[in-house]
């Protein structure tokens, strides 16, 4: 398939798929650590992981800056009918998501542990936490590269590829998880070493497939410096930026609330609470990001009918998925809850309660998701970043510090409903608002 293709439901769902499992995939090795840690190495280092796991994804959050951004500039540029310069810009994009990745790497360790006292790590957990940073740290600049390609591949005509990099990577990290753990009960560190050898694989194997001659749309060239290229890019990315970092410092609210209201049982709770979160919002990230380049094509084409009938598709899609989600998670939340936090049963009765209550914000994610993404395939990052800021970061921070006052640990629970809810109601505003500017409605 094509990114010129007529979509109808079913290519459109043949299309996005294989970014769906993608995403899907890489949530569910994110998962197999925690059940590892949690199940062979104790509570402690599983609430010291989940602790210090937000500053890590603010770490690799630039990204899916350069990965969204990039695949919505490149792919309306080849709309445009301007395939040579798209790859120029390809080359300077993997280029500069490599020395950002290093930069950052190293910034990182250095003021690890110091950072880690900051958001209130002491003690055995602070240790954990600085230990399992580390090492993952050292893949850093690989797994931004993982999470570019993710969007670059669809851009380049291959979902596929980004498919079977993400399988490959977490079947090696899952599999690191059982030796390192389970056999040679390396504990904290054995995690950490299997997630950071899975990112390793998953940045390295695109990079050498577009270095090499291929079948793609899509091949790395020797780069030539597009100041203007790289800051619209970063701009209409900035909201997958945003998005992400807001995502992490609201995570570190989360726990700095419940360390206060329930201590580490509570951040155990949460811990489990969002590895099954990760896999259910993976559907709607991977259908975004599956989709994007397509609009993006299509509006560098100027064809308004086509960009029409994707989004009223892709409404009807994400809001049936919306629902079967919802119903999903509420007659899963105990036998995923016990798979984690089975042993303890205090802990599993907070987490079942506490996920009951989180699982109505999976009726109003999936829109809020797509909106975002929707306006960055228009290269309208302004607005996609408008969204997520609101939606990820003043909406839930918001909600996550003013509820406890009124309803005690459930406010905490109910933070993410509203935060849903609000950013839906702002998404809404601004399809209806910018429908004449865009000509999709």
């Amino acid at each position: 398939m094509q990114l010129s293709d007529h979509f109808g439901y079913r290519r459109l769902i043949r299309f996005t798929i294989p970014s769906i499992l993608m995403m899907i995939f890489t949530s569910i090795y994110g998962v197999v650590d925690g059940f590892f840690v949690s199940n062979f190495v104790g509570k402690t280092p599983f609430a010291a992981v989940n602790f210090i796991m937000p500053f890590l994804m603010v770490t690799g959050a630039l990204g899916f800056m350069f990965g969204t951004g990039g695949s919505a500039y490149i792919a309306k540029i080849m709309g445009e009918g301007k395939k040579e310069k798209a790859q120029k810009v390809f080359s300077l994009l993997v280029t500069a998501t490599i020395i950002s990745g290093v930069m950052i790497a190293v910034i990182s360790m250095i003021f690890l542990r110091q950072i880690a006292i900051f958001l209130g790590a002491e003690g055995q957990m602070l240790e954990d936490c600085v230990l399992y940073g580390r090492i993952l740290l050292i893949a850093l600049p690989f797994l931004m590269l993982q999470y570019a390609f993710a969007s670059l591949a669809v851009t380049a005509e291959k979902p596929k590829l980004g498919l079977i990099v993400t399988v490959t990577a977490g079947l090696l990290n899952m599999t690191g998880d059982a030796l390192f753990m389970a056999v040679f009960k390396w504990g904290v560190a054995g995690a950490a070493l299997a997630s950071a050898l899975g990112q390793i694989v998953g940045g390295i194997i695109p990079l050498i497939y577009f270095s090499r001659k291929n079948a793609s749309l899509l091949r790395l060239c020797r780069p030539e410096w597009d100041g203007r290229a790289l800051v619209r890019i970063c701009t209409n990315g900035s909201s997958e930026l945003m998005s992400n970092i807001s995502m992490s410092i609201v995570g570190m609210l989360y726990n700095t609330q419940l360390m206060k209201y329930a201590g580490e049982d509570g951040v155990a709770a949460y811990g489990t609470i969002m590895y099954v979160n990760f896999i259910f919002l993976a559907i709607f990230v991977g259908y975004a990001t599956g989709v994007a380049p397509v609009i993006s094509y299509h509006y560098g084409a100027g064809n308004t009918k086509e960009l029409n009938g994707l989004l009223k598709k892709s409404v009807s899609l994400v809001l049936s998925a919306s629902v079967v989600m919802f119903i999903a998670a509420r007659f899963l939340a105990r036998p995923l809850a016990t798979i984690y936090v089975g042993y303890d049963a205090a802990l599993l009765k907070m987490t079942v309660h506490a996920f009951s209550i989180y699982s109505i914000s999976f009726i109003f994610a999936g829109m809020a998701i797509f909106s975002s993404a929707f306006f960055t395939a228009l290269n309208d990052g302004l607005i996609s970043a408008v969204i997520s800021f609101l939606r990820t970061l003043l909406f839930e921070s918001a909600s996550v510090m003013l509820l406890p006052l009124l309803l005690g640990m459930n406010g905490i629970w109910y933070s993410i409903v509203v935060a849903e809810f609000m950013a839906v109601v702002v998404a809404m505003i601004f399809l209806v608002a910018k429908r004449k500017r865009y000509r999709y409605w």
